[in-house]
């Protein structure tokens, strides 16, 4: 009975420490000294794991329009800060802040979300840079 606990004991550790080694560090991805505010409408929100995630269209100077990719936290942790699926939706207006991407493309670790209507949102900070 021994052999048996330490096998099933054995393969809980390398299960989870698969699993840590598979979450980057926000600062992998995004440059603490790229800080990013923009203001658009959102195109599409996705409530998945490890991160959920906001899509949305910025108007540009020149009058065109980026889709940027915009990393939130677990939606479970978005839920436990009282998000519903009704929090932000594909149509809203929304200004967020956060850090930007390190490579050159439209992305960013959202910090906070500001509805509308003034209401501010965490996004869930995954850690401090």
């Amino acid at each position: 009975m021994g052999m048996k606990l330490g096998a099933v004991l054995a393969g809980v550790v390398l299960v989870g420490a698969g699993s840590l080694a598979a979450h980057h560090s926000v600062t992998a991805e995004y440059d603490p000294a790229r800080p990013i505010t923009i203001t658009g409408t959102v195109t599409r929100v996705e409530w998945t794991n490890p991160h959920s995630r906001l899509y949305v269209d910025v108007r540009q100077p020149d009058g065109s329009v980026v889709n940027w990719n915009l990393e939130l936290t677990a939606r479970s942790a978005l839920v436990r800060q009282g998000w519903t699926g009704r929090t932000v939706k594909a149509g809203d207006v929304v200004t967020i802040e956060g850090i930007g991407a390190r490579t050159n493309v439209a992305g960013a670790n959202a910090r906070s979300v500001t509805l509308a209507d003034g209401r501010k949102v965490l996004s869930g900070i995954n850690e401090e840079p």
